[in-house]
């Protein structure tokens, strides 16, 4: 038998705000699969509470229980997951999905959007906020303050939607932004820019010496500030519990985007998820069971256990680095956000990361994102100049706890 479409993702929400909403896929399986579905549910701004999967590497069943809010887009949600599901072959289920028939997807387009405006408090966390909402994903953002109090914006974005070529999107864009910034908005524009482009805008290579030699060391130090880090995190491997898997048990604190980012450390390993299990318990403190193989076997490999189980460790206590560091004169907050193998970052960095400072009613004089090859480890590389006469009124402690709990989850 086969499956109908709307089967393959089904959502049952809740009937009250604070009770769970359930989430159930049922589709072929895909290495990476639990990755992009969490990396989906973390960008509607859902929290995973328990989750369950199993699969027979042809077939998987998963079900999340989240806790969501009454703003959530709901069939939005649903077509989204639906997209990063393998397409059943056949209603008759002869034929079973391959991978390798699979054409791999275009590049989207980029586009530029320019906006200028005036200044005001805030004002880049709004107009980060609507992007998000409209599925406009920021690849790239040029941030800076022009002596009179304007403001030139410039990011490079693609769209969920695959519609910004069309007048029609572009302005339902600028209706949008016009409704958040007011008379504030000067000016917008929207146009297709090619490669050369968007290899242009990548600018200087340099990186300070904090970020390069100590916020991004792939090490974890013998001693971090306790306030930028999860709670400890142990992960211990069994082969003996069963005949054909490698049983992985996590132990650590909850954070936003949690089971994302187990998920993401095992696809880029190439690790198949079996049967996993996720509960979070009293205080925050979560537990996982994962039964998995590498390339249908066990993983016994002591050097590969020690370095997958090292991996886990250091994405779960610190699975973005945050330092506030000195450049001249000037205050600079810098946010590392590591990113896949398949070239996906977390998401909504940039609106957590903007939200946070206007909550410390802190100005942003410039901003950029750019993307960096670190040793071997790509990493999104979000520089935030702060406005001098407001970050020196705000312990440069406060601005980076104030960041760090926002990107996980604990304001």
């Amino acid at each position: 038998m086969g499956i109908l479409h709307d089967d393959v993702v089904i959502i049952s929400q809740s009937e009250k705000e604070r009770d769970l909403s359930v989430i159930t896929v049922n589709c072929p399986d895909k290495t990476g699969l639990g990755s992009d579905l969490c990396r989906i549910i973390l960008f509607f701004g859902l929290n995973i509470v328990k989750g369950d999967l199993s699969t027979d590497g042809k077939w998987c069943y998963i079900v999340f229980w989240v806790a969501g809010n009454s703003s959530t887009r709901w069939g939005l949600l649903k077509k989204r997951l639906l997209g990063v599901c393998p397409s059943c072959s056949s209603a008759s289920g002869i034929s079973y999905y391959r991978s390798e028939l699979q054409q791999p997807p275009r590049p989207p387009d980029v586009f530029l959007l320019k906006l200028c405006c005036h200044d005001r408090r805030g004002l880049l966390h709004n107009v980060t906020e609507v992007l998000c909402e409209l599925e406009l994903i920021i690849k790239k953002v040029k941030v800076s303050t022009t002596p009179d109090g304007r403001v030139m914006d410039l990011f490079f974005v693609t769209d969920t939607r695959e519609l910004l070529h069309t007048n029609r999107r572009k302005e339902d864009t600028y209706d949008h932004l016009k409704a958040v910034m007011g008379d504030a908005m000067i000016s917008c524009d929207i146009e297709m820019v090619g490669p050369e482009i968007t290899a242009c805008s990548q600018g200087s290579s340099f990186l300070p010496t904090t970020i390069t030699d100590d916020m991004l060391h792939l090490e974890i130090p013998d001693e971090l500030p306790s306030s930028l880090t999860s709670a400890s995190v142990s992960v211990t491997m069994d082969n003996l519990l069963s005949p054909a898997h490698t049983l992985v048990q996590i132990a650590c604190q909850d954070h936003k985007g949690l089971l994302y980012d187990i998920m993401r450390t095992l696809k880029d390993y190439n690790i198949q998820i079996s049967y996993g299990r996720f509960t979070i318990k009293e205080s925050r403190n979560c537990e996982i069971d994962l039964f998995v193989q590498a390339d249908g076997k066990k993983v016994v490999d002591p050097n590969k256990q020690k370095a997958l189980s090292s991996r886990l460790e250091m994405e779960l206590l610190r699975p973005l680095r945050v330092a506030v560091v000195s450049r001249g004169p000037d205050t600079e907050l810098l946010v590392a956000n590591p990113v896949e193998l398949s070239g996906k970052g977390r998401p909504l960095v940039f609106h957590d990361i903007t939200l946070a400072l206007k909550m410390l009613k802190t100005c942003i004089f410039s901003a950029e994102i750019r993307r960096r090859m670190i040793g071997d480890r790509e990493f999104e590389v979000y520089r935030v100049l702060l406005d001098e006469g407001e970050s020196l009124r705000i312990p440069r402690s406060k601005i980076e706890e104030a960041v760090w709990n926002m990107l996980m989850g604990w304001d």
